[in-house]
């Protein structure tokens, strides 16, 4: 609903249904935004002036929702709260006063509201997508079922359907049949050796397209050294090194010290993603490093860990500068994927704003749960999006009640 939330702001009318009112069929009455978060919006009733003792909250993109003047085309009953019912005896007359010149909905926007929520994927499509068990390859997986464009995804092998994989149809884990085999990416080859009935592969054009890149010139190379977010602990940022170049500017960094000596626990980054950065970058905006683990050499300095390990800094100008002008601030709340438990939505807060990088705090937890995440990564939303879409939102954490998390009992 991005691109037609222009429509939406405080004062704006419209006609909802009226709960203060003892009449045994549903009516409506008109009313204006206070205020609105996210999807949701702060509503009070038409005659209420400055009293906000009835004001109530909704989604706007709900279905009870509609532009002024609906109520009129569809036959059904406008009706004053019995609140304020003995204020006018003229209420048709005060309407028209109060009206006169305001903004309401534009008439097809529950149009556009189902219009946003229809998505070009669907059950039975076949995708490669990352192995949660070994990061350095991919497997095929079959769309289970799609909710608000985030995909259940099912590992083709699997034959109770359980093991399954939660991400966005726009996430960068996601890729074609095919994908692997054409950049030189690591691929895990299925022991089913014919499609299921009913099964087919997803159109190319489906998937989120990455910034072509240039690889002829200076460019990225094995042993070059640079920052990385940890795809398996995503609150830190680590030092990492290029291990494998893949065509169309795709790369295998490893963590440096907790590597697996086959290579198994190497992750596929694009030379543009946001989750990559050059030497220096925790230093310069301030943001702790993790250093390799094992190393004792602390506090940790890059010019003399480049110097010990015989190994260059990946140059600064290959790395993605663009910073969005995206409109976060710290303390905003918003509902964001738990990406280490990904079928997880939570309530969220901005803590933190490094240029396009976000630190993500889930409500109720330790800091050490905090994401680092993309300012336009498709696992971030509005407040209300989970109303909306029907996902089952997480709330924030209960200090008082045992719960777990990570299969550890806190």
């Amino acid at each position: 609903m991005g691109t037609c939330w222009g429509d939406i702001s405080e004062n704006v009318r419209v006609e909802v249904p009226n709960t203060d009112c003892s009449l045994p069929t549903k009516v409506f009455w008109i009313a204006g935004i206070v205020k609105l978060a996210g999807y949701n919006a702060l509503l009070r009733y038409e005659g209420f002036e400055n009293d906000s003792g009835l004001d109530f909250w909704c989604n706007i993109c709900g279905s009870d929702i509609h532009p002024v003047g609906w109520c009129a085309a569809s036959g059904k009953p406008l009706v004053p709260p019995r609140t304020i019912q003995h204020k006018y005896t003229n209420w048709k007359a005060f309407l028209v006063k109060r009206l006169t010149g305001a903004k309401t909905l534009p008439p097809d926007f529950s149009q556009k509201v189902s219009e946003s929520m229809q998505y070009p994927f669907k059950p039975c499509m076949r995708v490669e997508v990352v192995d949660k068990r070994h990061l350095c390859r991919t497997r095929v997986a079959v769309v289970e079922s799609v909710i608000g464009g985030r995909l259940r995804l099912v590992y083709e092998e699997s034959e109770d359907r359980t093991d399954d994989f939660w991400c966005h149809m726009h996430s960068p884990l996601i890729h074609h049949i095919g994908w692997s085999r054409s950049i030189g990416h690591r691929f895990k080859r299925s022991d089913i050796t014919k499609k299921q009935d009913g099964h087919f592969d997803t159109p190319p054009h489906l998937f989120a397209k990455v910034k072509e890149v240039d690889q002829s010139g200076e460019w990225f190379k094995e042993g070059m050294k640079l920052e990385a977010i940890d795809p398996l602990n995503l609150s830190t940022i680590c030092v990492a090194t290029i291990r494998k170049v893949l065509a169309d500017g795709f790369l295998m960094i490893g963590i440096d010290g907790s590597e697996a000596a086959d290579g198994s626990d190497w992750f596929c980054y694009h030379a543009t993603s946001p989750s990559i950065f050059p030497v220096g970058f925790c230093e310069i905006n301030m943001i702790e490093l993790t250093p390799p683990r094992g190393y004792t050499k602390l506090p940790f300095k890059w010019f003399d860990y480049l110097r010990e390990t015989g190994s260059i800094a990946a140059p600064v100008k290959l790395f993605n500068k663009d910073v969005p002008n995206h409109g976060f601030r710290v303390g905003m709340k918003l509902e964001a994927v738990d990406l280490m438990e990904p079928r997880l939505i939570c309530v969220a807060t901005v803590t933190r704003i490094i240029h396009r990088l976000l630190r993500i705090h889930f409500d109720g937890w330790e800091e050490e749960y905090d994401q680092w995440v993309d300012c336009e990564s498709p696992d971030l939303y509005p407040v209300g999006w989970c109303q909306l879409t029907g996902y089952q939102l997480q709330p924030p954490a209960s200090q008082c009640k045992l719960v777990y998390r990570k299969g550890v009992l806190l």
